[in-house]
């Protein structure tokens, strides 16, 4: 589950990606527009700055705004900045990887390697999504996968509904 701060953070880049070109953005149209506590949203935007998404300008006409091309930051970026990992568990994180405390041998522990496929799913959602996807929600292809599902069934099922 992502954190609140995280939330808050998508729904403030999805304004900026809104005004992308326009100019700095104030803060107060920010949190007005999305319902964001001002103060909370402040912090939130200088950890975005600090990390090189956003840039700020001070003064008259002053605000944030994107640093780079919406099409060029996704969400895992966002989401490993406010959240830090996106692995379930510390021992299947790509960038922040800890081994068990509880774990005798990564190698023979039953539920690594599920742990795996739920952070490569994640992964895949995240990275394949860009800031640019709020200019246009209708182009994410949603599928139902069902309970149980091994990955031949799912290719063999994507490929059914290309040919179809």
């Amino acid at each position: 589950m992502i954190s609140k701060k995280a939330k808050y953070a998508i729904k403030a880049l999805k304004v900026l990606t809104e005004e992308y070109g326009k100019g700095p953005v104030l803060i107060s149209y920010i949190s007005a527009k999305e319902n964001i506590p001002k103060k909370f949203l402040e912090a939130i935007l200088l950890e975005l700055r600090n990390h090189g998404i956003l840039q700020s300008q001070k003064g008259k006409g002053g605000g944030y705004l994107l640093r780079v091309d919406p099409g060029r930051v996704n969400l895992a970026q966002v989401l490993r900045v406010i959240d830090g990992p996106i692995a379930p568990t510390p021992c299947v994180s790509f960038n922040f990887y800890v081994k068990c405390d509880d774990c005798n041998d990564e190698v023979t522990c039953a539920l690594r390697p599920i742990m795996e496929r739920v952070r490569d799913a994640n992964l895949g959602v995240y990275e394949n999504t860009t800031l640019l996807t709020f200019q246009n929600p209708e182009s994410l292809e949603t599928k139902e996968i069902p309970i149980g599902a091994n990955t031949a069934e799912l290719v063999e099922s994507s490929a059914n509904r290309m040919t179809a």
